[in-house]
């Protein structure tokens, strides 16, 4: 890791909100000592976002991660001037647009690879705009895999519990995008050890040496002994007790209107989530702006927002920054432990 972390921000989706988001985020932070964020992307967007956002600050090219920080009043955009200086019409789906985005995911992620920043920071992307422009992957986190060369990606959402000293909690899935019913169909025993113990390695490597992982059942009241389904017994606690028997020490299943609680008040460091919505709906209605992403499995550091384009809103200067200002303090949270995610993760 460098001295000041530098992170690359890519901005997502030129004509979405992602401009405004990263302009505003890196305003906020323009020309502090302790980290330096770089926007990736079309330097006429960038621009256009300051003139819709009102902000009374220069946008600066630059063409080296090395470049020091110009201080307060200044933003930095590596230009990756796909558009050819034009900006296109804000909050409408573009194959260039497309194009734009996926360059700058491209520029940034060689430069987390090189080394030459500690991390990625990724905004909103239209898939439909990528898909126009000829990307073939279903979205960021499939195309970062290609980009470094792995194959297997988790997510890690964090959510801060202010309350409790910044408590952070963690949480993983099991399963990703699919239906719930055939979400439910696909886990086994093998598969949950296996999500089990990628999530236990995955807080080590993110700074929790001995962590306290929690697995959340699927059932209600965790099925009630099998009179409200059985996969708590035919799955989830043989797995929990073959990971136990290697000595992590592993806790559940606990059913799922209680364990994201007692993950938020500090008793877990991270909950394996079974489904897609189950580990959502719990993080997002606590805190929505807050939640943010984190790819697990990539030898880079990546955070992200989890939100998407809101072409609805784009261009107006209403979009609200929080989610990629908690994306962007995150990755500075998370700079420390970049050779060990490097080490971990890079394919051998």
């Amino acid at each position: 890791m460098t001295k000041t972390p530098v992170l690359a921000v890519s901005v997502g989706d030129p004509v979405g909100i992602g401009p405004e988001i990263t302009a505003k985020t890196l305003a906020e932070f323009a020309g502090t000592p302790e980290h330096h964020g770089i926007a990736v992307g079309e330097a006429v967007a960038m621009r256009a976002a300051v003139k819709a956002l009102g902000l009374d600050v220069e946008v600066r090219v630059v063409d080296n991660w090395d470049t020091p920080s110009a201080g307060e009043g200044v933003i930095d955009v590596f230009d990756t001037n796909t558009l050819g200086g034009e900006m296109l019409e804000w909050g409408k789906v573009d194959a260039r647009a497309g194009r734009a985005a996926v360059a700058a995911i491209e520029t940034a992620t060689a430069a987390a690879m090189d080394q030459l920043v500690d991390g990625i920071v990724t905004g909103p992307i239209n898939k439909e705009a990528i898909w126009a422009a000829g990307s073939k992957h279903l979205g960021h986190t499939e195309m970062l895999g290609e980009l470094t060369g792995v194959s297997k990606q988790d997510t890690m959402f964090v959510v801060r519990n202010e309350s409790k000293g910044g408590h952070h909690l963690r949480i993983f899935f099991a399963t990703r995008h699919q239906s719930l019913l055939d979400a439910i169909k696909s886990i086994n025993i093998e598969n949950q050890i296996g999500s089990i113990e990628r999530a236990y390695r995955a807080l080590q490597v993110f700074g929790v040496p001995e962590p306290r992982l929690a697995t959340a059942a699927i059932n209600p009241h965790g099925g009630e002994n099998g009179h409200f389904g059985n996969e708590e017994i035919d799955v989830l606690r043989p797995a929990v007790a073959a990971v136990n028997e290697k000595g992590l020490g592993v806790a559940g299943p606990i059913p799922a209107d209680s364990v994201f609680h007692h993950g938020l008040i500090g008793r877990y460091d991270g909950i394996l989530s079974q489904y897609h919505d189950q580990g959502h709906i719990a993080a997002k209605t606590y805190d929505f702006d807050g939640t943010i992403s984190v790819t697990v499995g990539l030898p880079i550091l990546r955070t992200s927002v989890d939100h998407g384009t809101a072409f609805d809103i784009a261009g107006t200067g209403k979009a609200d920054h929080g989610t990629m200002r908690s994306a962007y303090l995150a990755a500075v949270d998370y700079a420390p432990f970049v050779d060990g995610i490097r080490a971990e993760y890079l394919p051998k």
